[in-house]
């Protein structure tokens, strides 16, 4: 079998022949060994906690494996033991540094074992252990991952909590040899100070306050201790688009983008880029919690979508990222699967209106065209612009206005949001605002606000020539409700005279389910399915943005998630909802406060749902 190689394009190879020439595939050498590593630290934890536990046949058949030192303090033992919980996660993913630290820890422990235990066993288990990860020292190359000194204190407050909880469990594993009836508050307080290396107010008999001393003073130490390391080692910042990749994005993006209506929030500025070998595409991503997420389809010229695919996946793998993919289009799951290996699962539906066939007349669109009549006769007026074509003064009010109507104190969204309004170089975008021309009546839910006569905003982002990808949508909350209702149909009815052919309204999840169950001889494991979906709206928009996309007639774009292996989706989904801001574990930034209560805005994919059922895009 031959294999040609065109000099311009990237190589169109299937994936079997490339693992072949890229030789077999990693061993699970770095699971297994952080397996045995997390169960020898979790008996090294009992061996130092329990007293009975040290005393038990378990702990015989423990005292043979690598990091258990027997006779040694319960201290040390309880410190192999957490060390070895934390450095099993590192072997698992590959991590260099992980490797390091385990060659370094396992020649001491078979140290130990022999000077201290006199166990032969026990040291030959322990060089057993040692000489594996050396010979397989090739698997653990995984690069580091971005990182801020924010850790540090991050890993201050798990180790500090960990540690009190542990140090409560110490505390109380010996009820026979305290003296007196410590209280709660008692025991708690000895914990603080142990943790600090100073006695607290329980006392001991028998020597069990040294055994309970150190054990404390030992979990004290490697807080502070990790705590130090964390905060004194050097950043490795998370990757962001540059001007340089702004531009070739921009460019390719210009030729290639009426090809995906994802493809212009790939110039988010908190993405990082990787360009295939020949330059005519490139996959965008961002980092979460150790899975790498790309989002909609590649960027640029088909045929070099693999050379891009591979250069993300080899990113992938020098730093062991899960990799996924969000909301990819048909074409983009069949070229991710074909070229990685990668499995595809249904997501949900993208909502495309088609301007041509788009009308308000007929029985189907009779509630939206009541709405929107209703709305209008209240005193309500539309205006749908490129943003090139609104003065400074009004850009600066619809980005005020839009900061202020957020309902959240963290901008949301990845794969369908772009995050800015009006940026250089955004000009074809179209923005839709709604305004209050009425405001003679004399009740406060109709008087002029903040932002003068202007009540709701809906902004586009451009979909090639002649489209539009919704973005952002935004209402004052003393407006009446349909806003989002009015502004859609004033832009889809603007749309001809903006060269505009097609628009991209909300991401509907798990659309198919929802309509299928919905309809006679469904079956009972789709009903079921939908019912569940249903019970979830409540507190997610999942039905009701479907619903409310419906409500415009459009065709229904199926998109996919690109995954590795099925027990990695609940780790991208949260790496997901961590991307799109439902989830934010990041700390919390002093003195922030919300300027409005208003409702919670949402972008394609669902929020939480508000009583009044709108949709709001982040």
């Amino acid at each position: 079998m031959s294999v040609t190689v065109d000099g311009d394009k990237s190589r169109l190879v299937p994936v079997r022949v490339r693992r072949i020439l890229r030789g077999p595939r990693p061993e699970k050498v770095p699971s297994l060994v952080g397996t045995a590593c997390t169960l020898i630290g979790l008996i090294d934890i009992a061996a130092g906690v329990f007293p009975r536990f040290r005393a038990s046949r378990v702990h015989a058949i423990a005292e043979v494996l690598p990091g258990t030192l027997g006779p040694l303090s319960a201290a040390l033992s309880l410190s192999a033991g957490v060390l070895l919980l934390l450095l099993a996660h590192g072997l698992k993913r590959h991590k260099r540094r992980a490797w390091r630290a385990a060659v370094v820890l396992l020649p001491l422990g078979a140290a130990a074992q022999f000077i201290w235990r006199h166990s032969v066993l026990g040291a030959l288990l322990s060089l057993a252990l040692l000489a594996l990860l050396v010979r397989h020292r090739g698997e653990f190359a995984a690069l580091p991952d971005p990182r801020s000194r924010w850790r540090a204190l991050a890993n201050f407050i798990v180790m500090g909590a960990g540690s009190l909880a542990l140090g409560l469990v110490i505390v109380s594993a010996h009820p026979r040899r305290v003296v007196g009836d410590p209280s709660l508050s008692d025991r708690l307080e000895h914990v603080l100070y142990g943790l600090f290396g100073v006695e607290g107010p329980i006392a001991y008999t028998h020597g069990v306050d040294w055994t309970v001393g150190y054990s404390l003073g030992a979990l004290g130490m490697l807080t502070a201790l990790t705590t130090i390391y964390l905060a004194l080692r050097p950043e490795h910042p998370a990757a962001r688009l540059t001007d340089d990749d702004e531009a070739r994005l921009r460019a390719l993006l210009a030729q290639h983008g009426g090809r995906d209506s994802l493809g212009h929030f790939a110039l988010r500025r908190d993405k990082g880029v990787v360009f295939s070998p020949s330059g005519k595409a490139a996959v965008c991503y961002r980092v979460v919690s150790g899975v790498m997420l790309a989002s909609g389809d590649p960027i640029g010229d088909v045929e070099a979508w693999p050379g891009a695919i591979e250069r993300f996946m080899d990113e992938a793998k020098a730093h062991s990222w899960t990799p996924a993919v969000m909301g990819c289009s048909e074409t983009g799951g069949h070229v991710w699967t074909r070229e990685t290996g990668l499995d595809a699962l249904e997501l949900g539906d993208e909502a495309v209106v088609d301007v041509a066939d788009f009308s308000l007349s007929g029985r189907a669109m009779r509630n939206v065209r009541q709405m929107v009549k209703r709305i209008e006769r209240n005193g309500y007026t539309t205006q749908v612009r490129r943003v090139r074509d609104l003065t400074d003064t009004e850009l600066e009010q619809i980005r005020a206005a839009a900061a202020h109507w957020r309902g959240t104190d963290t901008e949301r969204g990845f794969s369908m949001a772009l995050g800015r309004i009006g940026a250089p170089g955004d000009g074809d975008a179209v923005i839709a605002t709604a305004h209050k021309t009425d405001n003679t009546a004399s009740t406060a839910d109709t008087a002029p606000g903040p932002f003068g006569d202007l009540k709701a905003i809906i902004h586009f982002v451009p979909w090639g020539p002649d489209g539009m990808s919704l973005e952002l949508m935004r209402r004052d909350r003393s407006a009446d409700p349909g806003m989002n209702e009015l502004l859609i149909v004033a832009a889809l009815q603007a749309a001809p005279t903006l060269g505009i052919a097609r628009v991209s309204l909300n991401f509907a999840m798990f659309r198919a389910a929802l309509a299928r169950g919905e309809k006679i001889g469904a079956g009972p494991v789709l009903r079921a399915w939908r019912g569940l979906l249903v019970f979830l709206s409540r507190w997610f928009q999942i039905e009701s943005l479907y619903k409310f996309n419906a409500k415009f007639q459009p065709r229904w774009e199926p998109r996919f998630v690109i995954y590795r292996k099925s027990r990695d989706l609940p780790r991208i989904g949260f790496a997901a909802m961590q991307a799109e801001g439902f989830v934010n574990l990041s700390l919390p930034r002093p003195f922030t406060r919300r300027t409005t209560p208003a409702p919670r805005p949402c972008a394609h994919l669902p929020a939480p749902a508000r009583p009044e059922q709108e949709v709001r895009a982040a």
